[in-house]
Formats: C-alpha cells, sequence, structure tokens
C-alpha cells in the first residue's frame, strides 16, 4: 500500500534532520559550552600548576634520570601542547567523545521528542545518521581545541621553539605542529571505540547519563585489563593497549607500526558498535 511519505510532493528522505540543523541543535547545549570552556581552560591551569610548583624545564628529569614529557613541558609552546595532550588522552578526552555520542539519541528520548522527530517524518537511519556525524564532529573539535589552546598559550608563556624529545634530540617547531596534528588525528581515531559504545548504548537507553557513564565506564575497564600483564598478548586486542601509541609520532624518526595497529582494533570495534546501533534502532519500538 503507498503511504502519504511515499506521495507527499517535495519529501526527500535525505535532506530531513539536516547536519546544520543538527549542529546547531547541538550546540546550543549547555553541555557543549561547559564542555568547551573545561577543555580551553585546562591549559591555563596547568601553567599556573607549572609557575607554582617550578616545574621542571629542559628535561632534566627526575630521581631516576628518566625523561618524560612533563619534564619538557616549559621547554617551548610545543612541548606545553604535547604535555596536555599526554596529560589529558587518557582520560579527559574520553569524557567529550562519551558525552556527544552517548547523550544524543538517550536525551532525544528521555524529553520524549524522539517519536516525534521519527514522525516529523524523519527515517530512523537519517536520524541516527545526521546524530552520529555531528556527534563525532563535536568530539573531534573538542580534541582539536585542546591542543590548538594549549599550543597557543604555551607559546605566550614559554616561547616558539623546537619540541624537545624525551628520548633525546628535537624536532624543529615546523616539523613539531603538523606531528602534533598527527597525534591529534590518532587519539580521535582511538577514541572511536568510546564513540561507537556510547552511540550504541544512547539507542538502548532513555537515560543519557546511562549512556555516557556506561561508555566512560566500559573504557575504564579496558584500561584496567590492560594493566594486566598476565593477560600477555590477549592485551593487543584491547583499544586501550594502544591507546599512547602516538607517542611514536614523537619521535626523530617517525614510527607508523603501533599507531596502525592501534587504528586497525579501534576502527574494528567501532564498525561493529555503530553497525549494532542502527540495526538495534532500526527495529526498535519507539514510544518516547
Amino acid at each position: 500500500m503507498t503511504t502519504a511519505v511515499d506521495t507527499a510532493p517535495g519529501y526527500r528522505p535525505g535532506r530531513t534532520l539536516p547536519l546544520r540543523v543538527e549542529a546547531l541543535r547541538q550546540w546550543r547545549r549547555r553541555r557543549t559550552l561547559v564542555m568547551g570552556g573545561v577543555l580551553a581552560a585546562l591549559p591555563f591551569v596547568m601553567i599556573i600548576a607549572f609557575a607554582v610548583g617550578g616545574g621542571r624545564d629542559g628535561g632534566r628529569g627526575g630521581a631516576d634520570g628518566r625523561v618524560t614529557l612533563i619534564d619538557t613541558a616549559t621547554s617551548s609552546g610545543a612541548n606545553f601542547a604535547a604535555t596536555c595532550l599526554f596529560v589529558s588522552a587518557g582520560f579527559l578526552l574520553v569524557v567529550p567523545v562519551a558525552l556527544f555520542c552517548g547523550d544524543t539519541v538517550a536525551s532525544e528520548a528521555s524529553w520524549s521528542s524522539l517519536r516525534y522527530l521519527l514522525a516529523s517524518p524523519v527515517p530512523r537511519a537519517r536520524l541516527l545518521w545526521s546524530k552520529l556525524v555531528v556527534a563525532l564532529g563535536f568530539s573531534l573539535a573538542a580534541m582539536v581545541l585542546l591542543p590548538v589552546v594549549a599550543l597557543v598559550a604555551g607559546t605566550a608563556a614559554y616561547g616558539w621553539g623546537p619540541l624537545k624529545l624525551p628520548t633525546g634530540g628535537a624536532l624543529a617547531a615546523g616539523e613539531a605542529v603538523p606531528r602534533l596534528a598527527l597525534v591529534v588525528a590518532f587519539v580521535f581515531v582511538s577514541q572511536l571505540v568510546t564513540a561507537g559504545l556510547a552511540f550504541w548504548l544512547s539507542t538502548r537507553t532513555d537515560a543519557p547519563l546511562g549512556a555516557v557513564g556506561g561508555a566512560v565506564g566500559l573504557t575504564i575497564v579496558g584500561n584496567v585489563l590492560d594493566a594486566v600483564t598476565a593477560l600477555g598478548s590477549w592485551r593487543e586486542f584491547l583499544p586501550a593497549h594502544w591507546q599512547f601509541a602516538w607517542a611514536d609520532a614523537l619521535q626523530p624518526q617517525l614510527e607508523w607500526g603501533e599507531m596502525v595497529k592501534g587504528a586497525a582494533v579501534s576502527v574494528s570495534y567501532a564498525v561493529v558498535l555503530f553497525a549494532l546501533a542502527f540495526r538495534g534502532f532500526a527495529r526498535k519500538d519507539i514510544v518516547s
């Protein structure tokens, strides 16, 4: 039987819920502005912490003589940006990804507006696609915002100079910026697992905090399991095992091996989780 949707003049499923409209809706959310403010404020908090604590400069290292990114943080703006990524990649950058991807569908259900969106009529696949693309876009923007602010603030505080490497040597400032961009790209790809998990949970529950908290919680569980050395080579199947593989980008000679492996593991998990989200949502009885 032909439906009204099939015969309605001018109706184009692909034009419903445009990305621009969804992006504006998400941009105006308070949680978006708060998360952006937190990420933009972190570099300034760290600058104050280094000033108060008298952070090391020049990579002298700790009591054991080992030099880390923290030890070289105040050497230049590039070093400071790398340090901000190092201290935030393990957990802080997980939060915006889980928030933007986990809150997007579940919040509509909690407001009882999801069924009205579908009655617009917006095809279910189109609704999920628009929300997923926008959520990933905001997640990427959050990951770019932190190092950009850190680079600007660090340059103002510590000057523009080469990126001193913990392993010895340095990268010229002109070469350091592309390397930092590569680090951000890898961190984003590595967080696709969290994005997929949060998005799938968002399609399964009407509680946004449940989806966001579940994604963050399971990410933490993955980090804990990776710390269990008794698992041996099984840890290589955990996305958390590769989360700091981007350190290979901050070497005199760029190394791709571990970053490629980590990206492959993350993308594999993410594709499965996104597929589960679309498949489950297509068959779900929407009552909220």
